[in-house]
């Protein structure tokens, strides 16, 4: 992205993120439902079949002495995780990833299957600055209400994306449309090949598009050492409030790592 397009783009995020403007996201009253015939469909012409693979990601973290679900890292630390919902505007996910590098920050993205789909590059552009990958479920609908075998098809999906795009099937799996998921689902993504659940403790609320200075405010009013926040990529607003965050973040001497390298 040439310095006139970001500069564009981050035009564009501040615009929208003053004025709350609605991009897909996490919340769970905006996740789509394909339903059954799409959740039937295999990668289209976009797919990952016909991009050649990514650097190969980090394979499932395995924490020794962890529970199965991870809601933060070590409190004695001087380091944090943000962790984005991956979907929605691939230009907004680009102008996020460059502003994390541009300040020296890691990030953990987990990517949902059909986005993957629809935005194969994606993972290859994570990958490369240096971040984390990881599984959020193929359609994102609400996991934890679904039947087994529908919740293990959303997790083996995105994991079998994920696999086609990068070589392996990621590093996390988070559930959708819930911060903790239920003993099943823990179980069928132990059984998918993640041994750790990653929730967060920090929720940036940043899906409601409150704007820029909210999404600020809420996270740095939270976050401590060892935490792990939720945040979205394809909004506006967390764009336009990550560098804020960052700075705020090193003003209190901590820095944003990946979610392995917060607890390992």
């Amino acid at each position: 992205m040439t310095s006139l397009d970001r500069r564009s783009v981050l035009r564009a995020a501040a615009s929208a993120a003053g004025a709350g403007a609605l991009v897909a996201g996490c919340a769970p009253d905006r996740a789509k439902d394909p339903g059954a015939a799409r959740a039937a469909r295999g990668p289209g012409p976009s797919g990952a079949g016909r991009h050649p693979p990514a650097p190969a990601a980090r394979r499932p973290t395995r924490v020794p002495g962890q529970g199965a679900q991870i809601e933060h890292g070590p409190r004695d630390g001087r380091a944090v995780a943000l962790t984005f919902h991956g979907a929605g505007d691939p230009r907004l996910a680009t102008a996020l990833l460059g502003e994390a590098e541009r300040a020296g920050a890691k990030v953990t993205v987990l990517a949902v299957g059909d986005w993957l789909d629809e935005q194969p590059a994606m993972a290859r552009r994570i990958l490369d600055g240096g971040h984390e990958l990881g599984n959020h479920t193929m359609h994102h609908r609400a996991i934890c209400a679904l039947p087994a075998a529908e919740a293990y098809a959303e997790i083996v999906r995105c994991a079998e994306r994920l696999r086609t795009l990068t070589g392996t099937i990621g590093s996390w799996f988070r559930p959708s449309q819930t911060r903790r998921a239920t003993d099943l689902v823990t179980s069928l993504a132990r059984k998918a090949g993640y041994p750790h659940v990653l929730s967060y403790d920090v929720d940036s609320l940043d899906a409601n598009d409150p704007g820029a200075p909210a999404v600020r405010r809420t996270v740095l009013d939270s976050v401590g050492p060892g935490s792990v926040v939720s945040l979205h990529l394809g909004h506006a607003g967390t764009v336009a409030a990550l560098p804020p965050i960052l700075d705020g973040l090193r003003r209190r001497g901590l820095r944003a790592v990946t979610t392995t390298e917060l607890v390992t």
